[in-house]
């Protein structure tokens, strides 16, 4: 995530990372193992601050995880 601030720059306000611990009954797993918001202004931030790094973010993944990503813009509603 620090790449990721790093590229992103202005158009990237704040992050943050969540650790899955568990899923919605005793017992059950996390359906993920983490993930990790990107606040933006707006979706054009984002494409103006993601996109032009987009190859160079995705690609550092595998560096991390086997794991694929998935990739969800989504905008707050209630916070």
């Amino acid at each position: 995530m620090t790449m990721v601030k790093a590229r992103m720059g202005a158009h990237l306000k704040f992050y943050t990372i969540d650790k899955g611990l568990a899923g919605g009954a005793p017992g059950v797993a996390a359906p993920y193992v983490a993930i990790g918001h990107l606040h933006c202004e707006s979706i054009e931030a984002f494409n103006a601050g993601f996109g032009p790094h987009m190859k160079e973010i995705m690609g550092d993944i595998p560096n991390y995880t086997e794991i694929a990503p998935v990739i969800l813009i989504s905008d707050i509603v209630v916070g």
